[in-house]
Formats: structure tokens, C-alpha cells, sequence
């Protein structure tokens, strides 16, 4: 019987190693797996390649895991904002790496390694920094960008229901990279405020199907952040 349901947060985080390369989802705080988090940090691994379109806000979610000091180098599009202070710090004293990606490209080299493509090709960053000792190409008269897609050890999204399969259905913009993330990932954990019987899930409801999820965790809705 395929049964994906992990008792709590930490066990389900237990094998993600140092030195781990783990996309996180969420637009701000929007659809931050806040809790998988937390039982990340708690764990203790460090050295982590953390994949996130920001680079943390104010104190909790990926903020809070560069305040302790787990995240080697951090993959986004968007790490500057007023309350990103601890990648501030972390940046400006050389404690992380940063690899600035364009939103769109971000999604869309993540969305190449979930449909499996070698590489694609993308007229933003053309002629800028960011397409410095990159191999471009012209296409139908524009320019182009050779880009790689990003695969990830571990995925962590966070989703409003799943069944025991790993059928996911998202609230709202909660939903933003998780889809994608959860293809990209080999091990994708998601944290859900409802498991609910197969069946219950309309099939046309479906936004992630089980095949891209390994693990789901319950986390009560008082105790989760607001998506």
C-alpha cells in the first residue's frame, strides 16, 4: 500500500545532509514551508545550496536559516528587500554564495529540469552582467542565453491538501513554485494542513501529482504561518 504520510516535520527532514543542495518554495512568505524549515534547522545540517526566489524576510523561513549560519551559496531572483538583513550581513562579510537569476529564468530553468531538458535558451540577460561567459545565440533575430536547468536533492514546498499518494492541491498564490520545485527535486517533502482519504481530491483539482512527491506531513493549520 503506497502510503507517503511522515509522522512529523523532523522526521520527515531527517536525511537531508550537509552540504545538500534543497529548493525551498514561497514568493515572500507567501507558500513558505515555514515548519519544514524550522525542523531543518533544528536538525544542524549546514554547508546547504538553498534554491528560493527570495533571499529571506525578517526572522523566520530561509532568513532564519542563513541567521544560523546552514546556507553556503542561495540561488534567487529577488535577495534584496528591507528585512532581508541576514543575507545583508551574511553577503557583505563573504559567509555566502549568491547566484542572481532572473525571476523568469529561475522558473523556467527549474521547470527544464523537472521536463528533463539539457538546456534551454532565453533572451533574458542578454547583454548584462548576468550573461557574462555564457554561450548565446541569435534566434529569429533576437539574442538568446544559453541557461542550465537546476536540479535539487530535496524540494520543500507546502500545500493546503494531500491524500497518502502525494496528491497536492495549493491555496491561493500559496501555490507559486511548488509545482515546479516538486518536479525538479529528487526528494520532494511537502507540508500540508489536511491529509484527506483517497478519493477526496478531485482528479481535475490536482496541481502536483503523487508521482513528484516522496513525503507529506500534516501540520495543523493553528500552528502553521498563514500562506
Amino acid at each position: 500500500m503506497i502510503d507517503k504520510k511522515v509522522a512529523s516535520a523532523g522526521a520527515a527532514v531527517a536525511d537531508i545532509f550537509d552540504g545538500a543542495s534543497v529548493m525551498i518554495g514561497g514568493f515572500g512568505t507567501a507558500g513558505m514551508p515555514d515548519e519544514l524549515i524550522d525542523a531543518l534547522i533544528a536538525r544542524g545540517v549546514g554547508d546547504l545550496t538553498i534554491i528560493n526566489n527570495n533571499a529571506g524576510n525578517g526572522e523566520s523561513g530561509v532568513a532564519a536559516l542563513i541567521r544560523e549560519g546552514r546556507v553556503r551559496k542561495i540561488v534567487c531572483s529577488f535577495p534584496r528587500q528591507p528585512d532581508s538583513h541576514h543575507f545583508d550581513a551574511a553577503y557583505r562579510g563573504g559567509k555566502i554564495e549568491l547566484e542572481l537569476v532572473p525571476q523568469g529564468n529561475l522558473a523556467a530553468r527549474i521547470q527544464a529540469a523537472g521536463a528533463g531538458l539539457g538546456a534551454i535558451f532565453t533572451p533574458t540577460g542578454y547583454g548584462t552582467l548576468l550573461a557574462e561567459g555564457k554561450e548565446t545565440r541569435e534566434i529569429d533575430g533576437k539574442h538568446h542565453v544559453l541557461e542550465y536547468p537546476i536540479h535539487a536533492d530535496f524540494a520543500l514546498i507546502k500545500a493546503q491538501r494531500a491524500d497518502r499518494w502525494g496528491n497536492l492541491v495549493y491555496r491561493k498564490t500559496a501555490r507559486n513554485f511548488g509545482p515546479i520545485m516538486a518536479m525538479a527535486a529528487k526528494t520532494t517533502i511537502a507540508q500540508v494542513a489536511d491529509i484527506v482519504p483517497l478519493g477526496s481530491i478531485d482528479p481535475e483539482a490536482v496541481v502536483t501529482p503523487g508521482i513528484f512527491v516522496q513525503r507529506v506531513v500534516k501540520i495543523a493549520p493553528a500552528l502553521a504561518a498563514a500562506a
